[in-house]
């Protein structure tokens, strides 16, 4: 038999359908690192569409995601379901790394064979999520997972950006966090399809989910209505209701068709991502550093230089369709 480290793409995908936590592993880390044999892999094993639930929990640094996935592991364990976890770290400026902080919380369901954990770096990627997210997302569903969940880096400001991989997302938030303004700023009443109130022993914890129903108030919406619930993640208070929110939205998503419509949503986001790499890809560094000094030089301005640049990268891009590059 071929050893793990010695497999292509395609079979390590084969190994890691039987449950193999190591074949699995190292096919993420491909996901990671190698985007054009990941695209083709996604190409011979992806699916169109499909059953998986994808969700995607975004909160501040401190608002308890972390423990709250640790203790849905143990609900969605009893249930026998095929979990993987996303969390998304912020890099390490050296090693370009996660810092591996949530998986740390979730250690007790590390060697559980129907639960992978793994811990994504940004790279550097704005938004909260790692730069190879929406490929490692479609791997999973392809490998025919139950549950997808991401966890967001919550680096500052609530990321938006999770919405673009995730077909239900939960918005985790603490009493104290802020007034409906800033909810409303922060972009939430775009993205999320359940908000969360951690830490409802707190004070000040039933005025924060009357704020955001307030809020909700002036959402015009005709269809899927986000739930406001309350939990106290450490010890597990509300985490059933909130899986059974989080299962009736996925029913809705089915019934109404907004399955489907979610899922285009998601591919056109790995299409335009997949593109920009290639477009990324092309630049020749040598000649914007020319220009740069044209620039400077005064040769030029920074209107011609950039107008010269996309002259440069329509001929590249004219290769790379061609299948030159």
């Amino acid at each position: 038999m071929t050893e793990i480290s010695e497999m292509t793409g395609l079979e390590l995908f084969n190994q890691a359908e039987t449950g193999d936590q190591v074949a699995m592993g190292r096919l993420l880390s491909l996901a990671e690192n190698r985007a054009k044999e990941t695209l083709d892999l996604i190409q011979k094993k992806g699916v169109i569409s499909h059953n998986c639930c994808v969700m995607g929990i975004t909160g501040s640094p401190g608002a308890g995601k972390s423990t709250l996935i640790g203790n849905l592991l143990s609900v969605w364990k009893t249930e026998k379901k095929k979990v993987a976890v996303l969390a998304v770290d912020p890099s390490s400026p050296f090693s370009g790394g996660a810092v591996l902080g949530d998986r740390v919380r979730m250690l007790k369901h590390s060697q559980d064979e129907n639960i992978l954990i793994r811990s994504l770096g940004t790279r550097g990627h704005l938004g909260g999520l790692s730069a190879c997210i929406a490929e490692t997302v479609e791997l999973l569903i392809a490998l025919g997972m139950d549950i997808v969940l991401v966890e967001t880096a919550g680096a500052g400001q609530i990321d938006v950006e999770v919405a673009e991989v995730t077909d239900t997302t939960i918005v985790m938030l603490v009493p104290g966090w802020g007034d409906t303004m800033q909810v409303a700023k922060a972009g939430l009443l775009e993205i999320a399809d359940i908000y969360v109130v951690n830490k409802k022993d707190l004070p000040g914890a039933e005025t924060a989910a009357r704020d955001i129903e307030v809020m909700l108030d002036y959402r015009q919406s005709t269809g899927w209505m986000p739930k406001v619930m309350m939990t106290k993640a450490d010890t597990g208070e509300g985490l059933e209701e909130l899986w059974g929110g989080v299962q009736e939205h996925q029913a809705y998503l089915s019934s109404t068709g907004e399955r489907e419509t979610r899922r285009r949503h998601h591919l056109a986001y790995l299409i335009r991502r997949m593109a920009l790499a290639q477009v990324s890809s092309t630049w020749d560094r040598t000649m914007l550093v020319e220009l740069a000094r044209e620039v400077m030089a005064q040769e030029t301005d920074l209107t011609r230089a950039t107008r010269k640049a996309l002259e440069f990268l329509r001929e590249d891009l004219k290769a790379v369709c061609m299948g030159e590059i």
